[in-house]
């Protein structure tokens, strides 16, 4: 039987299952991510937390600890303990922060932009060969889902649900 077929007469059901199918692949998948990375790490020494962190900081430029944290969804203390390994690579270091003198920003060196670069470039290469069927439509659309099933996630996660319709009317959304 179809998901369609399985919520005759509930116009809700077929979403909702298509919803619980969607969540039920992440962590596989989340899993599988972990997994391929930490394979394409192997060798350098890094962690697929520490891939994760020098993304971050490719991708958003200098940050601190808890900005770090705060992007990956993550408590601050294993983003630290990736940031002081990192460091002790020589793949990042700290700088002063104007914004805050007692919270240095963490940036890549050099050598760290290298080495993410060599990576994102290998993994890119194996993402066009493995997803060729896949249409930036597709990607596109399958990321408007993932966000906002993050962004309903961490309304149920901290109690602050806010419901759909809000979302586009930015007046009725809490500060």
């Amino acid at each position: 039987m179809s998901v369609v077929e399985s919520g005759a007469g509930d116009e809700s059901a077929p979403t909702e299952e298509l919803l619980y199918d969607v969540i039920r692949r992440l962590w596989p998948l989340h899993r599988t991510i972990v997994r391929a990375v930490e394979r394409e790490l192997e060798g350098t020494g890094m962690t697929a937390g520490e891939h994760a962190l020098l993304d971050a900081l490719r991708s958003q430029g200098p940050r601190t600890v808890p900005q770090l944290a705060r992007s990956l969804g993550l408590d601050r203390q294993p983003v630290q303990r990736w940031v002081n390994h990192a460091s002790e690579l020589g793949l990042v270091v700290t700088a002063p922060n104007p914004a805050h003198r007692r919270s240095s920003l963490i940036r890549l060196t050099a050598e760290g932009g290298e080495v993410m670069r060599g990576i994102q470039e290998s993994e890119a290469g194996e993402l066009r060969r493995g997803l060729t069927d896949l249409s930036a439509d597709d990607i596109s659309t399958t990321l408007r889902v993932l966000d906002r099933l993050g962004e309903e996630f961490r309304h149920l996660a901290d109690g602050s649900h806010v419901a759909p319709e809000d979302l586009d009317n930015k007046d009725n959304q809490p500060e």
